[in-house]
């Protein structure tokens, strides 16, 4: 049984460092992101990739199909019962259609949504911060697609908040603190539920 969690926040929350530092403290821990592994398909020069950069160029979401036959196929083929994706669900139909998928597969289990919480000032200090580090340059690493980014986050937020408190899995972490504080608070969740 794969025990998944998954991480959302702002772009600029965190999500992704946070998620890296603790798979690299666990080796049962296997850590994803949609952001990552959307890259690594464009880079790769597929047909598929081409499709997914159409739209992440742009700041937009890649279309449900695409997004879940990546996460899915990433899911099933990690080599470690648990697994952290981060960036996902980035709206309330891939999060509707994540758990169509979960409630008929007996091998896998969302054991915990976690939102890291930064304010929009915060996240668009380190956007564009990341921006001006010639060693970290991404195309969607400038103002307009940073507040399109915001924006499309924003928007389905509320609805993702409330689906996973009803199912008593959503765990709200501050993005405030320091990098170290944020993992230190996030591994030991995480530890607490496998």
């Amino acid at each position: 049984m794969k025990k998944l969690f998954l991480i959302i926040g702002a772009p600029g929350s965190g999500k992704t460092t946070d998620a890296q530092l603790i798979a690299a403290k666990h080796e049962n821990i296997t850590h994803y992101s949609t952001g990552d592994m959307f890259r690594a398909e464009v880079n790769s020069g597929s047909q598929r990739g081409k499709t997914i950069d159409s739209y992440i160029s742009k700041g937009l979401i890649v279309p449900i199909d695409i997004a879940i036959q990546t996460i899915v196929s990433a899911i099933k083929k990690a080599p470690t019962d648990v697994v952290v994706i981060d960036g996902y669900p980035r709206s309330v139909e891939q999060m509707i259609e994540l758990d169509k998928f979960l409630q008929n597969e007996a091998e896998v289990k969302l054991v915990n949504c976690i939102e890291v919480d930064v304010s929009k000032e915060t996240a668009f200090q380190r956007v564009l911060g990341r921006a001006a580090d010639a060693q970290i340059v991404r195309s969607d690493d400038n103002e307009e697609v940073f507040l399109n980014r915001m924006n499309l986050f924003l928007e389905p937020l509320n609805d993702i908040r409330e689906f996973y408190t009803k199912k008593e899995l959503l765990k709200t972490i501050s993005g405030e603190a320091s990098i170290e504080e944020i993992v230190s608070e996030m591994d030991a969740f995480i530890k607490s539920k496998i």
